[in-house]
């Protein structure tokens, strides 16, 4: 009896606190200062990624003929993607409980208001981090099949890309009741929404476009390594967001995902740089980046279940398998992926996925809530299935969808304009001064 009226009695001053202290009353209840300071802050970092971090990472590595139009292809993705997000993008992916889609009941943002929370942190902030994995996913595609997709085309591709793809396969994973996160898949920052997605479409893209003009014959060098350079520190800085961002609280699970992202990317640098020193007889300023980029996504699945010995083998693994990826298989099956977006993207994410099953065990170090794992086995399982599921689905719609427009408004650039380049092409002018 004393209980209950010592619990009338608390819930009576917390009603009478929200009545004299409304405000005061919700933020305790409700709202976190802290971590919404900090997601405001992961939200600016992952934007940063793709525009300029991306766009010069890509732009660097292009012939000088090509720089505006790939930095013009990241810039547009940004706004479009961020236009489709809201009408009904971020209604598929978060707008409800359902094993495969999110349903329509949040297009065009209905119930998204200044009061409605997502966890600790205001819905709308939650809603615009996502927005930004959603403008980078379907950004780094671009580098597959830079220097000869019509930027109509590009455009098309992309918004029905991220309708038909992105949005759902995010659902399966990290929506309410979504299908692979219902079985148990750990992927913390996108491995496999992201990474691993963008990287098949990637690939499937360079094979259904065709090689480039005098390609593999013809030297087509990074006109400027140094905007490659820039972008990839650019990456490697805004990266913290995207996965201490995704703890979606400033916690000790976010410190750490910050910690093994920096650990997972020095090594993996430091892994590709030695490797190809050995192979080639001396390091690159591009294969030292592509090494970093290669870490950053290998240890994306697994930054908020893995420790920091996890993070080392990851980024060492990252390194070494990316780097053969994008050189000998890239060779031995003829492909032209411009930019080695399957190689790194592609690859990084499967390493990393699959590590992730093996190192999120507490006897191998594991942190956050992978950290409870004892059987490796049976989340080597679960980790397999999330990366078959996204390579056989996002590599198979991503072929129908450029077939079909192919077959409506054509996909390539005609070969006059392959030479001329897309800059004065498709834009009318010129990224260089002659």
């Amino acid at each position: 009896m004393l209980k209950l009226i010592k619990t009338r009695l608390t819930l009576g001053l917390v009603t009478l606190a929200g009545v004299i202290f409304p405000t005061l009353a919700y933020a305790q209840d409700k709202l976190s200062s802290g971590d919404t300071a900090w997601m405001l802050t992961a939200t600016a970092l992952v934007l940063f990624m793709t525009i300029p971090g991306l766009s010069l990472f890509y732009a660097g590595m292009v012939r000088s003929k090509n720089v505006l139009s790939v930095l013009m292809q990241c810039f547009a993705i940004t706004a479009l993607v961020t236009v489709l997000w809201v009408v009904y993008g971020y209604s598929i992916a978060f707008g409800g409980p359902g094993a495969y889609w999110g349903g329509l009941s949040k297009m065009f943002l209905k119930g998204v208001t200044v009061n409605s929370m997502s966890g600790t942190i205001p819905e709308t902030v939650f809603m615009v981090f996502q927005m930004t994995f959603a403008i980078i996913t379907p950004a780094l595609i671009v580098g597959a099949f830079a220097e000869r997709m019509k930027f109509s085309a590009m455009l098309i591709f992309m918004a029905v890309w991220l309708t038909v793809v992105y949005a759902p396969i995010t659902h399966w994973v990290w929506g309410e009741g979504g299908w692979l996160g219902s079985r148990g898949i750990l992927d913390f920052a996108g491995g496999t929404v992201v990474h691993i997605n963008a990287g098949i479409a990637g690939l499937v893209a360079a094979i259904v476009m065709g090689k480039r003009k005098g390609y593999p014959t013809t030297a087509m060098p990074p006109h400027n390594l140094g905007y490659t350079i820039i972008g990839a520190s650019m990456l490697w800085v805004g990266w913290f967001g995207f996965n201490a961002g995704s703890e979606l609280a400033a916690d000790g699970t976010a410190g750490m995902a910050m910690a093994v992202t920096q650990i997972a990317t020095a090594m993996a640098a430091i892994a590709w740089m030695f490797s190809e020193w050995l192979i080639h007889g001396k390091p690159s300023v591009l294969g030292i980046a592509s090494g970093a980029v290669a870490g950053l996504v290998a240890i994306t699945p697994a930054s908020g279940s893995v420790g920091p010995m996890g993070a080392l083998a990851i980024g060492a693994a990252a390194g070494v398998g990316c780097l053969l990826a994008s050189t000998k298989l890239k060779r031995a099956m003829g492909y032209d992926d411009a930019l080695d977006v399957f190689g790194v993207h592609a690859v990084g994410g499967i390493i990393g996925a699959m590590l992730t099953g093996v190192f999120c065990a507490t006897s191998l170090g594991g942190a956050g809530f992978g950290g409870n794992i004892t059987s490796i086995g049976g989340q080597l399982g679960v980790q397999f299935t999330g990366v078959m599921v996204t390579l056989i689905y996002s590599g198979s719609a991503t072929w129908v969808i450029l077939k079909v427009i192919d077959s409506i408004i054509g996909l390539r650039v005609s070969e006059d304009a392959e030479t001329e380049g897309l800059d004065l092409a498709e834009h009318d002018e010129r990224g260089y001064i002659l």
